[in-house]
């Protein structure tokens, strides 16, 4: 899986599986209701992709015997995949920070280390903070020249913009403390 979309949704499938084996039908359904706000998988891309982690060895099919007459395949993770997925959970890059990828990451940070998420959030934080400069730059130059309507959007978008960067900080505030209270711990034993 090359393509950076590809890579998204190998980790949101191996992350999946990582919870428990699941057929391609379960699988969809818990990637669209983890990742539903963020992104809606389809078929057209869910079972390329499952293919290719196959092939990889990444995961691996079980055919469970039908109680209904139909027997379904069930996907599992293999050890291959297990340490693919912590591969692709310490990646903190600017890959990690994109709009495409910084949800399915984020809905695995309980499977990621502390360090790693802290990087993640700060960076997505930065991408947000260079987005607001460059539309309020934007919206400071071409104000007079839009409609009401052209307008209001721009606000709507400029204020979502602003509510996350909100929410990162807490977050990020958050991780800090939590990195901390083991040191707190440590030292008042002494």
């Amino acid at each position: 899986m090359a393509s950076g979309q590809g890579r998204v949704l190998e980790l949101a499938v191996l992350g999946s599986l990582h919870e428990t084996p699941l057929h391609g039908y379960e699988l969809r359904k818990r990637l669209n209701a983890l990742l539903g706000m963020f992104r809606a998988f389809s078929y057209g891309s869910l079972y390329p992709c499952l293919k290719s982690l196959l092939e990889q060895g990444l995961i691996a099919e079980e055919h469970p015997t039908a109680v209904t007459g139909r027997s379904k395949i069930v996907y599992k993770l293999t050890a291959e995949g297990k340490e693919r997925l912590q591969e692709l959970l310490t990646q903190a890059g600017p890959s990690a920070w994109e709009d495409e990828s910084f949800g399915v990451h984020f809905a695995f940070f309980r499977h990621t280390e502390a360090e790693v998420r802290l990087r993640i959030l700060e960076g997505r934080r930065s991408r947000l903070e260079e987005r607001l400069d460059s539309v309020r730059t934007a919206l400071a130059r071409t104000r007079e020249r839009l409609d009401s309507y052209t307008l209001e959007l721009q606000r709507h978008g400029l204020e979502s913009v602003e509510r996350e960067v909100r929410w990162l900080n807490e977050l990020i505030a958050t991780e800090r403390r939590a990195s901390q209270e083991p040191a707190k711990d440590m030292s008042s034993d002494e």
